[in-house]
């Protein structure tokens, strides 16, 4: 299997999720969260408010994927975390993106500029 394909047993799995459920999956790669912390960050970075009923379906569709646990810290607070699947989903996708992108050596200097300045 190469990098670029699925580590879920189900192959069309992560091909076929949206870009809003990539994006949950980008931001719990970051570390585990609550619901409305992960709201706000894809507020964030959408510029606008994320309903609550397009949130949590697509966290309950990861959990079901696979790709993201759920876990309780209260009676009214469940906590999100990537799985061992989610964590390659991510790096799968990072991957494709960066097959597409990188296509000489400017372009691949652009991409060490960028994960230097995370460092």
């Amino acid at each position: 299997m190469s990098e670029a394909q699925t580590v879920s047993s189900d192959p069309g799995i992560v091909r076929d999720l949206t870009a809003f459920q990539h994006n949950i999956l980008v931001i719990l790669a970051e570390e585990p969260m609550y619901g409305l912390a992960i709201k706000r960050q894809l507020e964030e970075y959408y510029g606008t408010e994320v309903n609550h009923g397009r949130l949590y379906p697509n966290l309950d569709s990861l959990v079901d994927m696979g790709l993201v646990e759920k876990s309780e810290l209260d009676k009214r607070t469940n906590q999100y975390e990537l799985t061992e699947d989610g964590h390659e989903a991510v790096l799968n996708r990072m991957n494709w993106v960066l097959s597409k992108f990188v296509t000489d050596d400017d372009r691949a200097e652009s991409v060490r500029d960028l994960v230097d300045a995370q460092g």
